[in-house]
């Protein structure tokens, strides 16, 4: 029987060691790895392309769901997290299994069946792409404090507060901020409803711009408006975006 080769990604020993003695008793398993953090994490998944990863969602440096965004490769996954909350969120991931920390070798016993037989589908159909999950994305429970990309084989933090603005780019978006800018696919609207709006406003169809990197706002030809950057660049401002200027700005 050709096992399945299995990552374990999880922050806390004592829960690696439990899943570990857990599936020694499961012979169709093959743990290839161990990673204590997302980025490691990421690293093993790339370089051994598993069929299968156990993926804790709360972890330092990166989270479950970040590490998902940035993934090209498409294991399947099992979350395990001792947060409930997080169950609808992981299965719109398209996440095959969420178990509960502390779970009992039964529990896990369903979920790596459930997962074996997906894999064994899976063999048979057309491949699910990163940008199929990245589509099913949940939404966050709270605005965005920052916006992981990745760029070849390198993967950065934007923290929220360094966005100076967001253009469309087709099915992408750049994000400029205080380092340079950044290509992720993702939508307009994901950011115009997930950035801070007492601090973001979407002026145009292309472009969300932080309300303090505007300097000044300008006439530009026959009711036409540019919004001039702190930086000097100018971005045009629709009609409707001229309103939520002149409701953010009081001018």
């Amino acid at each position: 029987m050709k096992k399945i080769s299995t990552v374990i990604i999880e922050d806390e020993t004592p829960a690696r060691e439990i899943l570990k003695h857990y599936l020694k008793d499961f012979p169709e398993v093959e743990i290839v790895a161990e990673c204590a953090d997302g980025f490691s994490g990421l690293k093993a998944i790339s370089t051994l392309k598993p069929e299968l990863v156990f993926l804790d969602i709360q972890m330092p440096r990166l989270t479950g769901f970040e590490l998902i965004e940035v993934m090209t490769e498409k294991p399947v996954i099992i979350f395990t997290t001792a947060y409930d909350q997080f169950a609808i969120k992981a299965f719109e991931m398209n996440a095959i299994d969420y178990l509960l920390k502390p779970f009992p070798k039964e529990r896990l016993r369903s979920a790596v069946n459930k997962a074996v037989e997906k894999i064994g589908r899976t063999k048979n159909e057309a491949p699910v792409l990163p940008q199929d999950l990245i589509e099913k994305l949940p939404e966050p429970s709270s605005p965005l404090n920052r916006v992981v990309v990745r760029k070849g084989n390198a993967i950065n933090l934007i923290p929220v507060d360094q966005i100076k603005y967001v253009e469309a780019q087709d099915d992408y978006v750049m994000i400029y901020h205080s380092a340079g800018k950044a290509l992720k696919q993702q939508s307009m609207k994901f950011y115009e409803e997930n950035l801070r709006q007492t601090d973001f406003v979407r002026i145009h169809r292309a472009y969300i711009v932080k309300v303090t990197e505007i300097n000044r706002i300008e006439p530009y030809g026959k009711d036409n408006h540019v919004a001039v950057l702190k930086s000097g660049e100018k971005l045009p401002v629709s009609r409707s975006g001229y309103k939520h200027l002149k409701e953010e700005l009081n001018f």
